[in-house]
């Protein structure tokens, strides 16, 4: 297993999940070439994606791990393929000892909203439950005494250059840098500026801006073809996910449709 980081050796015996092993074994392999490369991680997965319908098979099974369902009491429209879904966080509490096993602080249960969609969903033969994408936290740089707008580009500058860091060694395209930040930053007459500075060369294209609902930093991109593998960097996020992000990565950045680690 990669240095510093741990995933949960008793995922099989609490979850039923048909392709999990798979994409934990690509999760690691990921964290052994990004970590070899001077990525640090921290010690347990932030979160996983897993799809599920009805979202009972699973969300049960996490709250025997310790999860609590509706972590946030939000829910997040994810419209996937074309076809819409919910996605309903569970998280482990800050002293949960599942947390040191290796257990995600959160997983996203995310359910068909039709016929439709659940068809969609199924006909992809990963499972029923099946794990879409499994997300790495990054350690945030030392806050220090910065405030909001010093911190916001010391962030994005630090992990724009991660995401070239960890394109080249996995030789591989990275997703957009989905970037949402608090609201007095995006508010801030210099941002428009730096903005261009601080990304170090992105074209528009690679990269979403957006006030985060509740405060915070939350910045995030997957790593690996068809939305697998994640990486985000969290530092005083009040809720598990900003609405917004969510929406645009679930239309714009993974797919049912995935190809093979």
């Amino acid at each position: 297993m990669p240095r510093n980081v741990i995933l949960p050796d008793d995922f099989n015996d609490q979850l039923d999940v048909p392709n999990a092993p798979e994409r934990l074994r690509e999760a690691l392999d990921v964290a052994r070439k990004i970590t070899d490369a001077g990525v640090p991680l921290l010690p347990n997965p932030d979160h996983a994606a897993i799809f599920v319908d009805p979202p009972h098979l699973l969300s049960g099974r996490l709250k025997r791990i310790g999860y609590i369902a509706g972590w946030d009491t939000r829910c997040y429209p994810s419209p996937v393929d074309g076809h819409d879904y919910i996605n309903v966080p569970s998280g482990l509490p800050r002293e949960s000892p599942a947390r040191g096993k290796g257990w995600f602080d959160y997983v996203a249960v995310v359910h068909p909203v039709d016929e439709a969609a659940r068809d969609h969903m199924l006909a992809q033969g990963h499972g029923n439950p099946f794990v879409h994408h499994m997300t790495w936290g990054i350690v945030p740089p030392a806050r220090e005494d910065d405030g909001d707008f010093d911190y916001a580009g010391k962030v994005i500058t630090y992990l724009a250059r991660i995401r070239r860091t960890i394109g080249a060694a996995l030789n591989e395209s990275p997703g957009a840098l989905v970037m949402a930040l608090p609201q007095s930053v995006c508010a801030d007459a210099r941002f428009k500026a730096c903005l261009p500075t601080w990304v170090n060369g992105l074209d528009p294209e690679e990269y979403q801006v957006e006030p985060m609902q509740g405060g915070g930093f939350l910045l995030q991109f997957f790593v690996l073809t068809g939305g697998r593998i994640e990486v985000a960097l969290r530092s005083g996020t009040r809720q598990t996910f900003n609405p917004m992000s969510v929406h645009k990565i679930s239309k714009d950045e993974i797919s049912a449709v995935q190809s093979g680690g």
